[in-house]
């Protein structure tokens, strides 16, 4: 079991119960789960972009991940109905925890000039989205591999109901927010 999740069923969980008044333990929010997404725009043009992306994203995760395609067509873009354009990985049970702690405790340290990640990014019903500029701040990417710095989008699914419990759930967990 991770260091995390063990974290989580001992001490998070009952503290949980406690600050927002739940009857049962089962109440509790938890991650449910964790969706990284990678968006290759100069996948048009260049097939073997797509391919570096999903490589990359395999080694950050453990997992292979879906290539996404467009649903609709844009001219400015030169982009058709079908083309692959990105890739997403959803991460479940172990590997999602192992990963949250990666995120908080090796890889959002490595940012530059970082303040905590903002306290404002949740959808109104418990999930969290956190946008990274650069892959390298994890330590699996070898910086000398890469061709092209990319992004990623990561979204923090959780079970619970409102902001507030969701934000209290992922600050007991050491996600690093602005003060």
């Amino acid at each position: 079991m991770n260091r995390l999740h063990e974290k989580y069923n001992e001490s998070i969980r009952t503290a949980l119960v406690e600050k927002f008044d739940y009857t049962s333990v089962m109440e509790a929010p938890r991650v449910d789960k964790i969706v990284i997404n990678m968006g290759v725009g100069d996948a048009i043009n260049n097939s073997k972009a797509l391919d570096d992306a999903v490589n990359e994203l395999t080694q950050l995760t453990g997992q292979k991940p879906v290539i996404t395609k467009a649903k609709k067509s844009i001219a400015a873009f030169k982009l058709r109905e079908g083309m692959s354009i990105g890739c997403k990985v959803t991460l479940r049970g172990e590997r999602m925890y192992q990963f949250l702690d990666k995120l908080v405790s090796i890889a959002l340290p490595r940012v530059r000039d970082f303040q905590g990640v903002s306290n404002k990014a949740f959808d109104g019903r418990g999930n969290y989205t956190l946008g990274i500029k650069e892959q390298l701040i994890f330590p699996e990417i070898n910086y000398d591999k890469v061709n092209r710095v990319r992004g990623m989008d990561i979204v923090i699914v959780t079970t619970a109901n409102t902001d507030l419990e969701a934000l209290e759930l992922l600050t007991q967990l050491g996600v690093p927010f602005k003060k």
